[in-house]
């Protein structure tokens, strides 16, 4: 049955919204909604693709666990995935999941092993001869980050492992946390040095734990408990899980206090009835109870769905939530545009803190829930960053009660504001200017497939900004040596290469402008299509969104953000600035009708490292020969390019019969490509 065109675009938006959110709360430490309104996001397209089995797809967020690993740590390949787990959020959750794995098992006599859930940052540990050899957060669930001198920083974690007995080698689980009485003595400290505070314990461990400096890690509070293991010799398994943690305590591994093993799911829900009651008394932050097959045997039997075993289930306490009323809603403008409404409230406490700012995330969202200036409404905190408003209470209404209406102007620079029909979030479009948006856009326009400016590093652009130097970016073309030398951590040399480096870039190509100006949904591909189309920048920035559309690709949205972006004011001073500053390139060449090159209608996946260019160069070469260099295998593939270390792309290509090119047999074939596609049925050339 087809799939309705508006429940795939909402499945669509739902997983743009969670992998979003994904890296803001596993990569970035930095949540921007509740663990309740995900889970609600993540509830939603589940169950969206339960019922239209097409909208399924491997890199939906359904079907994996976290967010990339961050660039400033070392990648290591979990041997064994570290997986999430499934939610209950009722009784009648928690019956179900125990209905399932009792039919599948042909048996009810089951125990569990219970144990609290730590609001932390989840980690493998791996000992070799009893050594602690390497520490990994979970990162994405397969790849996590190297932070094995960190966790070396943590008194409580064994470095070397009591007793004896233990395996060759082997991995445990646990969670890295920051205890409640630590946390709220790192934050005072904080404060009396004028520093900023942290907003909850589980921000502080994850921010503490990777922190490049294992030296600021040894002096913040951090706890760990094991709570399962990873790799490990099968043979050498006991038959529980339960025995596995006595063995673990005997090697002096950290296991929670409050772990038990508990007989049906009646004995579950009364440990969870008694951990609720307790939570606020607990030392730590907790979110819920983990409930796990105590039987090794049993969890063999039942295996894994995509994202999480069959045989375990977090179930997640209530959000904490109050009672208070909208004194008003301001917007704020975000690093990248986008127009936030912030319920400004009467102050209440909720779960111990004071609550008196609430995201209402989007404007849909302030009109689907009907709220008000003047409303009464339920606020829900559930210990994270930023506390949501969950509904209004329209009986509780007054009369002068006012209706919230999205600025049509940026609050932050006057520019116009994109609301795009079937997007939630509205954005400015003054990108160039806007005082909000200045850092994202000053290192986009100096990032290496831009204008390839090195040496401008994040802390860097914080420091030109915050001294003034720079405004927006067409004032980096104004600094000098003598600007920037005087800079924190800059020294004469440095500052000398920082202008070289910038003056290198005033050379450029109109691809590589395009794309650092920073429009939105404008890629580098889509640079390229709009400067091979529009051949010079007048033509382009006078175009409208008609003839916009008549560029390859180039759709609806595309065109209404290109044409926006170029009726904006302030970007055009800005623009002109850049000009002045003697940014320049040369002239587009000319066309050559894409029927006449060879490579038309032929698709690359390059993989791995090439010897002789960079990954982006053979992009750049396919492309100029008329063919689309693309990210994923997919059957439409009709080669792969495979370097040094190729992964899994190279696997994939094996399996679908994909002719596969080593580099030589690449480059031979830009070189003399006319032979081999006039074979009906090419065959694999190169190793």
């Amino acid at each position: 049955m087809t799939t309705p065109e508006p429940v795939r675009q909402r499945a669509a938006q739902l997983r743009r919204d969670i992998e979003f959110h994904n890296r803001r709360y596993h990569q970035l430490d930095d949540p921007l909604i509740s663990d309740a309104e995900y889970d609600r996001l993540m509830q939603e397209l589940l169950a969206l693709e339960r019922e239209h089995p097409a909208l399924q797809a491997p890199d939906s967020p359904t079907q994996r666990v976290g967010a990339p690993p961050a660039a400033a740590f070392a990648e290591v390949r979990h041997p064994v995935p570290m997986l999430s787990l499934d939610n209950a959020f009722s009784e009648e959750d928690l019956i179900g999941f125990s209905r399932r794995i009792s039919q599948r098992l042909g048996r009810e006599d089951l125990s569990f092993v219970v144990e609290p859930k730590l609001d932390g940052l989840a980690v493998s540990l791996t000992y070799k001869q009893g050594l602690l050899v390497r520490a990994a957060t979970r990162g994405d669930g397969q790849t996590g980050e190297n932070i094995t001198t960190n966790i070396r920083t943590l008194p409580v974690i064994p470095l070397r492992l009591n007793g004896e007995g233990w395996p060759e080698q082997f991995e445990i689980r646990g969670e890295v946390f920051m205890p409640k009485q630590g946390f709220r003595a790192l934050n005072e400290r904080a404060l009396a040095a004028g520093e900023k505070a942290f907003a909850n314990p589980r921000n502080a461990a994850a921010g503490s734990l990777r922190q490049l400096d294992p030296r600021v890690t040894a002096t913040r509070p951090l706890d760990f408990y094991c709570y399962g293991y990873g790799l490990y010799p099968a043979e050498e398994l006991p038959e529980t899980h339960s025995d596995v943690m006595t063995r673990f305590r005997t090697w002096g591994i950290p296991i929670n206090p409050e772990l038990h093993v508990v007989q049906g799911i009646s004995e579950c829900f009364a440990y969870y009835t008694d951990l609720l009651t307790r939570r606020q008394a607990l030392p730590y932050e907790i979110d819920g109870v983990v409930y796990k097959l105590d039987n090794l045997g049993d969890r063999e039997t039942l295996g894994f769905v995509a994202r999480a075993p069959r045989w375990a289930i977090a179930h997640k306490f209530p959000a904490e939530e109050a009672t208070t009323r909208v004194a008003a809603i301001d917007v704020q403008v975000g690093r990248t545009g986008a127009l936030t409404p912030v319920a400004r409230l009467e102050p209440v406490s909720v779960g111990g803190v004071t609550v008196t700012n609430a995201t209402l995330h989007n404007a849909d969202e302030v009109h689907r829930k009907d709220i008000r200036v003047g409303d009464a409404v339920i606020v829900r905190r559930a210990g994270d960053v930023i506390p949501e408003v969950v509904k209004s209470l329209p009986e509780l209404r007054p009369d002068n009660a006012s209706l919230f209406v999205m600025p049509t102007q940026c609050p932050a620079c006057g520019s116009d504001v994109e609301s795009i029909e079937g997007e939630a979030i509205a954005r400015c479009s003054g990108g160039l200017y806007c005082p909000a948006q200045h850092k994202e856009a000053v290192k986009h326009f100096a990032s290496r497939k831009a204008m390839n400016i090195d040496g401008l590093g994040d802390k860097l652009v914080d420091q030109l900004l915050e001294t003034g130097l720079i405004g927006t970016v067409a004032d980096l073309y104004r600094l000098t040596v003598e600007k920037v030398a005087g800079l924190d951590r800059l020294a004469e040399k440095s500052a000398s290469n920082l202008i070289n480096a910038i003056d290198a870039s005033r050379y450029t190509t109109l691809p590589r402008f395009l794309f650092a100006l920073g429009i939105r949904e404008v890629g580098e591909v889509t640079a390229r299509t709009l400067a091979e189309q529009f051949r010079d920048l007048d033509t382009l920035k006078t175009a409208d969104e008609a003839t916009l559309q008549t560029a390859p690709d180039i759709g609806p949205t595309v065109a209404r953000h290109v044409f926006t972006f170029f009726r904006q004011p302030h970007n055009l001073e800005v623009l002109q600035g850049l000009l002045d500053a003697g940014i320049h390139w040369d002239a587009m060449p000319e066309r050559i009708a894409a029927e006449a090159l060879p490579f038309t209608g032929k698709t690359f996946v390059i993989t791995g490292t090439l010897d002789s260019l960079s990954r982006e160069e053979a992009k750049a070469l396919v492309h100029s020969l008329g063919g689309k260099a693309a990210g994923s295998v997919s059957a439409k593939t009709n080669f792969v390019v495979a370097g040094a270390d190729p992964g899994s792309k190279l696997t994939k290509a094996q399996a679908l019969g994909i002719p596969v090119l080593d580099e030589a047999a690449f480059l031979a074939l830009c070189q003399n490509p006319s032979s081999e596609f006039t074979s009906s049925q090419p065959t694999e050339i190169g190793a």
